[in-house]
């Protein structure tokens, strides 16, 4: 029978944006894999290894693959899920699928830094047999930088249905008042800072800030908060995944000021409990924003303040905001998303 590989090595992070998709596509191929005239074969973290049921083959992701590629066995197909992973397939009969979620390195990264990532996504390119963007705007930034002599498919991220029935609620330090959500690594390409002083203008509100931080940018955040008495903005670090469902719950918004973004997840994932999303426009997130989206036109104080009480207005006004918000949200279903995998699969390996 042949061997497909799907590399979830990203599953060492499983609280990033990726690990969760990894996650989703391990729990996914555990339930579906028996039903299929070809092997599921899944590069894990050791501990990970039997977490996903029987029906699927597992390989841990040792370092010295990286190295020495060639002591994993022969696959036919080897999906790539994002352009990170330092694995790779080592024999040229194994088809590759490559799947880019963004080129953020172009952005954040400059001089040696810069030559030596863009010479490894191009040999990535290079090297791939079929090639998918998760939105429109990462695959015209592949287009317009790395020029690609084949089709790029553009799949939209599938979406883990979230529900409020696996909630856990965090442990909050500030006062018991309505408050916002946003969530990611705090770092500067998220642009957490434009929302100090945004809060200093909504002082009935509390935003919990949730993702690593132990960065900088997150210092320089918190020296604000503290030097500028801003009594409303509380960092929690790093949460459960229950606890994000719970905060994603009970938040009268969700704001992401984000500056780069392949996809947004966590506007999908808010939209899951009927939130007002207020974001910026900024690479993907208008896109897959689309119209159930409240976007910032600038970072101006007064308009996010503006901006997020636009929002809550007109969901109190319109309760078919939020079921709009729902529908939408559960269109970006895991079925989908790895339903066409699967059928690409197929395709290379008939080939």
């Amino acid at each position: 029978m042949k061997k497909v590989l799907v590399d979830l090595s990203i599953l060492k992070h499983l609280n990033c944006g990726l690990g969760q998709v990894a996650y989703n596509y391990a729990t996914y191929f555990g339930k579906h894999a028996s039903e299929y005239d070809f092997e599921i074969h899944l590069l894990v973290p050791k501990s990970y290894v039997g977490s996903f049921g029987n029906d699927v083959y597992y390989h841990v992701s040792r370092e010295i693959y990286t190295i020495f590629p060639f002591l994993l066995p022969k696959f036919d197909v080897w999906h790539s899920i994002h352009q990170l992973s330092r694995f790779k397939p080592s024999r040229c009969a194994t088809k590759n699928i490559l799947t880019i979620h963004d080129l953020n390195f172009l952005y954040e990264k400059e001089g040696a830094s810069l030559d030596k990532y863009t010479q490894r996504l191009q040999k990535k390119i290079n090297r791939a047999s079929r090639l998918l963007c998760i939105s429109q705007f990462a695959k015209n930034d592949v287009v317009n930088y790395f020029h690609p002599q084949k089709d790029i498919e553009v799949l939209y991220n599938g979406v883990e249905a979230l529900s409020a029935s696996d909630e856990k609620q965090p442990h909050l330090p500030g006062p018991d008042k309505k408050f916002f959500f946003t969530i990611g690594q705090i770092m500067p390409k998220k642009n957490f800072h434009v929302l100090l002083d945004a809060m200093k203008r909504l002082p009935d509100y509390t935003l919990y800030l949730a993702g690593k931080n132990t960065t900088e940018y997150a210092d320089m955040i918190r020296n604000r908060i503290h030097d500028e008495a801003i009594s409303n903005v509380y960092l929690l670090g790093e949460i459960l995944h229950s606890e994000k469902i719970w905060l994603y719950n009970h938040c009268e918004a969700f704001v992401f000021p984000s500056l780069f973004e392949g996809f947004g997840l966590p506007i999908i994932e808010a939209m899951f409990f009927g939130k007002p999303v207020i974001s910026s426009d900024k690479t993907s997130l208008k896109e897959i924003g689309s119209d159930h989206v409240f976007f910032m036109d600038d970072f101006e104080p007064d308009h996010i303040a503006s901006k997020i009480n636009e929002a809550i207005a007109a969901f109190q006004q319109h309760p078919d905001l939020a079921i709009r918000n729902e529908e939408y949200a559960r269109s970006f279903s895991y079925d989908k998303h790895l339903g066409r995998y699967v059928e690409i699969y197929r395709e290379l390996l008939k080939q």
